[in-house]
């Protein structure tokens, strides 16, 4: 099928354009290079050298034989060029990465929080919106997060996205008293954002529900858990091809960062006591589920599917007890940026990418040295003044760093 990624130079749009594309798919990537801006803004590169788009691409063509298009425009701001985009190119699926991810980012400072707001909330009103002007038939698959529903359960397994209630009822649809009646219905899971990155993907998920009971679009929500891992089968073709590997205190994800802070030295920054229990999946199974829910399209009419994209739960302070164990890293408990509960259980039902056929990666000892040994080899590029995490959720708040264990020029250990 054609498909159009939005954000396709990102941490989760490039390894997906490839994969999509080594699997027959005809890919055109949809990129304004913003998160590169971050990069700079922040002063903050990746941990691995990121080649230039065009170079990516061409590499890509050189080392697969497949073409990917590119096209370098704002789907936020730029209405008229992303309808002529969808009007030209017909794609049968767009594929919506196009949103800024990070929570600490999204917390940094107000003019942080009403871009996260502007941009990811007008990206996903504007696609949903040319969609339905351009009069075509367009599956939507949506890179959500485990983070809509907030961190803890109500004794039960969180469900894939509706909830089933009973609503006592005592009126007919005249109006007329009956005897009271309980009414079985489907809802929405309660939201419970925790940042303004979580809430703006509250938003989306209202937006697809609204746009998919009006104007019959087609639209899977994913919620995925926290990606770990930074290597793909197609990533490791080529190093022009490598992905992105974030490990700075805005944008660097739990266990990456460990793995990073292992390889140079530096003690395991756990927030707080580490009771944050969290959903994770690998790299490699993130874009196998993206191939699944295209496969997997809703009819027009049905309301959005809404899949849990996570394969496995983890208590932040056993992966990083368990990576003390295998690198021999220092952990240091510091001060908890963020507002939330000191220790949370998270129970998520994740059972319909089992059953379409994903076989998940778990975390294994092998995987984590893998991913630590791409850290090493690129610890020179490491700036340990960016590690901390120092976008603070409250002005009261506190975020403390530790003592490092090494000098920089002992970090290739």
């Amino acid at each position: 099928m054609k498909v159009a990624i939005l954000g396709g130079d990102g941490f989760c749009g490039w390894p997906a354009s490839l994969y999509l594309s080594d699997q027959g798919h005809d890919v055109i990537i949809v990129d304004n290079l913003s998160r590169r801006a971050i990069d700079a803004e922040l002063g903050a590169e990746s941990l691995t050298p990121i080649a230039d788009i065009d170079e990516r691409i061409a590499a890509w063509k050189e080392v697969s034989g497949k073409e990917i298009g590119f096209r370098n425009f704002n789907v936020a701001e730029d209405y008229d060029e992303l309808l002529d985009f969808l009007v030209t190119e017909r794609p049968d699926a767009v594929v919506h990465f196009a949103e800024q991810r990070a929570a600490p980012y999204s917390m940094k400072n107000s003019r942080n929080k009403r871009y996260t707001v502007d941009n990811n909330t007008n990206a996903t009103n504007n696609l949903l919106a040319a969609i339905v002007e351009s009069d075509l038939d367009i599956h939507v698959v949506h890179l959500g997060t485990m983070g809509v529903y907030g961190y803890g359960t109500a004794g039960m397994k969180i469900p894939e996205g509706y909830l089933d209630v009973e609503v006592t009822a005592d009126e007919d649809e005249h109006g007329n008293a009956v005897e009271p009646h309980r009414v079985p219905q489907q809802i929405l899971y309660p939201t419970n954002p925790g940042s303004i990155y979580h809430m703006t993907k509250v938003l989306d998920q209202t937006l697809f529900a609204f746009y998919a009971k009006n104007d019959e679009l087609r639209i899977t929500d994913l919620h995925q858990g926290i990606i770990w891992g930074t290597t793909t089968e197609q990533t490791a073709k080529d190093e022009r091809l490598i992905n992105r590997f974030d490990y700075d205190g805005d944008y660097g994800t739990v266990l990456n960062r460990f793995l990073m802070q292992a390889a140079v030295g530096y003690p395991l920054t756990v927030h707080g006591t580490g009771g944050q229990t969290r959903a994770f999946i690998h790299i490699r199974d993130m874009v196998r589920c993206i191939e699944i829910a295209l496969q997997n399209p809703p009819t027009r009419g049905e309301r959005v599917k809404i899949f849990n994209q996570m394969t496995e739960t983890h208590r932040v302070r056993d992966l990083a007890n368990l990576l003390a164990e295998i690198s021999g890293a220092e952990v240091a408990n510091v001060p908890n940026p963020r507002k939330e509960s000191a220790e949370n259980e998270l129970h998520a039902v994740n059972e319909t990418f089992l059953d379409l056929g994903l076989n998940p990666t778990t975390l294994s000892e092998g995987l984590l040295h893998e991913v630590e040994e791409v850290a090493r080899k690129y610890a020179d590029r490491a700036d340990m003044s960016k590690i901390p995490a120092r976008s603070l959720w409250t002005k009261d708040n506190e975020a403390g760093e530790p003592e490092r264990v090494t000098e920089p020029a002992a970090v290739a250990k």
